[in-house]
């Protein structure tokens, strides 16, 4: 197999073009089989001149023909050989204009038909980042950072060292070369070295003259100058290559690790290369003894103990900035140790990309959680202990593959969600309701209360604004019935969103204030933000738990009281679910007309129960004649929402509350409904949905208010 050498510096004029000729022929020259690989598409055809060959083909043709004809594919066609020392030649292009016909996914395919005819293959690459040039650094065993003794040469490395760090190529692949070294007032190679965090792997002198020489008869330094200063540091550096102490990188695919054996204590501090001493798998961790979990758990341990993770201030993860720097910082580490643990590079970017992420994921991030709360098909999350995670997507609850490394881990992502904002969770505050920066609601539960380990739930803050027109395209009701509901809001009916959780209630009640007038002053209030308005005047109210302390809470009923001194004209609660009930009834019964909010119920018959149980619950005694007279006054409309067994949101039930039917009774009437009328094959839900025949009693209202609408939406669907 080929050893690749990589040849490149950022910054032009540095030499790379006479470095890699005359490196490739001194290796030759050692009888070692060399090819030279040309990717500076930039500057085309001066390696060609160095090497004195002409070639007819490029890389661009190979590429071609491995596609169509792979096995009839001859490397005699696309190869010229110099007439130093039978180095090979193959350029990318013969011309500048070729360079899009370079494809970078091709490129492992030209150096895998490469690799069996040679020890070593030397390639120039041009000097900036292309897609084609990372291609071919994915596919080296060693990369020569090519650098000259002056400022600007020295800043343009340091440059390239913090790129290839971010791009996850480790900084043992990585070597220094020093050209011109002893050029008049040049900086030392100390002073460069102390600069870069790599070592000076040779230093090659300056003699101009020399290399004009040989350049001008087209010929590599090393032929036309054998003895000369700079061609035997030429001949020092192919030795050190020849001589490979740990210089070049095995390449290994995912699926080819080994790890290097190592000794581990229990606080994964110490490490020797004589073999396992102890496992460093949690204790509650279940047997997983494949490779790559082992070898995650082991960078994951090491990299905890290079940030000082433990001693790590939790209020960094809330500062967007701080975070980034920090998540930027250990992925240089990870990728580092990653070549440390293995011994070899993994020439798949994406794969190096995916691995380093899952580890800063476990390390820094939410674990497993974070490509989970980045799939926008998912709308809650349902951690049950270390090995279950559970989803929700489409409306169905489903077991993902995802797993935490240990219980403690799913403690630690609890913490650093609740920490940043003064919460705390353990065993004298075993639950715990928090939000994500993003919105999301999350709820924690854990020992001595949840007897099967932490459990986190959360439910993801969607970003669309959903208007009617969606739900009217989901199939969640019908035209006649959005222009009921609209008519409703413009005329201030006070409407109640009810249904189970995850029906959708939140999704209705923002679809329902599309339609306040703009001119209106909108105040709401909510446990957890999660309504999207799109009017400018909108006063946004959050409620707050207690501090560490047990004091400092908020409620929704401290904040309704103090929103009724700032002048609203309708008050919006995102979910009464408790005595800010009676509060809610109070101000829709008080000129507060127009208001809404969400209610847990089972069907809008229901909502009337929960209604009197939440405001007796609350403490205050009032007779149950009383509270459903206030009731009834109070409420105009209920809409009522489900989540049906296919996973589909459907609005259910539009009823009119239309006074009392008698002393004890509130009469509810029915406007519209779903009916199912059964499930096809693949257990979607069959029905269809019909208006009653109920005509509402504030029909000559709207007409009044000046809001069309017609009769004919109320006639039952034959």
């Amino acid at each position: 197999m080929a050893k690749i050498t990589v040849i490149f510096s950022t910054k032009g004029g540095v030499g790379k073009t006479l470095i890699a000729a005359n490196l490739a022929v001194s290796l030759a020259k050692e009888g070692k089989r060399v090819c030279v690989v040309d990717l500076d598409t930039q500057v085309v055809g001066d390696m060609a001149h160095v090497l004195g060959v002409s070639p007819q083909n490029c890389m661009a043709d190979l590429m071609s023909f491995l596609k169509k004809q792979p096995q009839l594919t001859k490397k005699q066609d696309f190869i010229v050989k110099s007439k130093f020392h039978d180095v090979d030649f193959l350029t990318g292009v013969l011309k500048p204009q070729q360079s899009g016909y370079l494809y970078p996914e091709k490129i492992s395919e030209v150096f895998a038909f490469l690799d069996k005819d040679y020890d070593y293959i030397v390639v120039d690459v041009g000097k900036s980042f292309s897609d084609v040039f990372l291609a071919a650094l994915n596919q080296a065993n060693l990369i020569l950072l090519i650098v000259t003794p002056d400022v600007l040469s020295i800043y343009q490395a340091k440059w390239s060292l913090d790129t290839l760090q971010f791009l996850h190529f480790p900084l043992d692949m990585i070597k220094l070369l020093l050209n011109r070294a002893e050029s008049l007032s040049s900086i030392s190679w100390q002073e460069i070295r102390v600069n870069l965090p790599v070592d000076i792997i040779e230093k090659i002198p300056s003699e101009g003259k020399l290399v004009n020489q040989a350049v001008n008869l087209e010929m590599p330094v090393v032929i036309n100058s054998p003895r000369s200063k700079i061609a035997l540091a030429f001949f020092k550096l192919a030795s050190v290559l020849i001589e490979d102490k740990g210089i070049f990188l095995e390449r290994r695919n995912i699926d080819q690790i080994k790890m290097k054996e190592a000794v581990v204590e229990k606080s994964g501090q110490f490490w020797e290369g004589q073999g396992l001493k102890e496992s460093v798998l949690e204790p509650d961790v279940d047997e997983d003894k494949d490779e790559i979990s082992i070898l995650k758990r082991r960078i994951h341990s090491r990299l905890l103990d290079s940030l000082n993770i433990k001693r790590l201030d939790l209020r960094v993860f809330s500062d967007p900035k701080k975070a980034r720097d920090l998540k930027d910082k250990a992925g240089v580490i990870v990728s580092n140790l990653l070549v440390e643990e293995v011994g070899s590079f993994i020439p798949s970017q994406d794969v190096r990309k995916k691995l380093i992420k899952e580890i800063l994921d476990e390390a820094l991030g939410l674990g497993a959680l974070e490509d989970l709360l980045a799939d926008p098909d998912i709308t809650d999350i349902m951690v049950n202990n270390k090995d279950e995670i559970y989803v929700e997507r489409f409306g169905k609850i489903e077991l993902t593959s995802k797993k935490f490394i240990s219980n403690d881990q799913v403690r630690t992502i609890i913490e650093r969600i609740i920490a940043p904002i003064g919460r705390r969770i353990d065993e004298s505050v075993p639950m715990v309701d928090a939000r994500l920066a993003d919105g999301s609601r999350v709820n924690a539960i854990i020992s001595p209360l949840s007897l099967t380990g932490p459990t986190l739930t959360i439910r993801k803050f969607r970003k669309e604004r959903y208007k009617t027109s969606d739900l009217l395209n989901f199939g969640s009701l019908t035209p006649a019935m959005a222009d009921f509901i609209k008519a409703c809001v413009l005329c201030r009916k006070n409407l109640i969103v009810s249904g189970g959780t995850g029906s959708g209630k939140t999704t209705v009640l923002n679809a329902l204030s599309e339609y306040i007038p703009e001119g209106e002053r909108i105040i709401t209030l909510e446990d957890a933000a999660e309504l999207k308005l799109n009017q400018r005047h909108w006063i946004r109210l959050e409620s707050r738990p207690p501090n560490i302390e047990g004091k400092g809470a908020l409620t929704i009923r401290d904040l309704f009281r103090n929103t009724l001194r700032m002048r609203p004209d309708r008050i919006i609660v995102g979910e009464c679910r408790g005595t800010e009930s009676l509060d809610m009834l109070q101000a829709m019964n008080t000129g507060h007309d127009g208001s809404m909010t969400t209610i847990h119920a089972n069907s809008t018959a229901d909502v009337l129960s929960r209604l009197d149980s939440m405001i007796l619950m609350s403490g205050i005694e009032l007779p149950a004649r009383a509270i459903r007279e206030m009731v009834s006054s109070a409420v105009d409309v209920i809409v009522h929402t489900a989540r049906l067994s296919d996973g589909s949101r459907k609005v259910l039930g539009i009823a009119e509350v239309a006074g009392m039917k008698d002393e004890m009774h509130i009469n509810l009437n029915d406007i519209f409904i779903f009916k199912q009328i059964g499930v096809d094959a693949q257990g979607k839900v069959l029905g269809y949905f019909t208006a009653t025949g109920y005509k509402p009693s504030f029909m000559d209202e709207i007409r009044i208010r000046g809001v069309v609408i017609s009769d004919e939406i109320f006639k039952p669907t034959k």
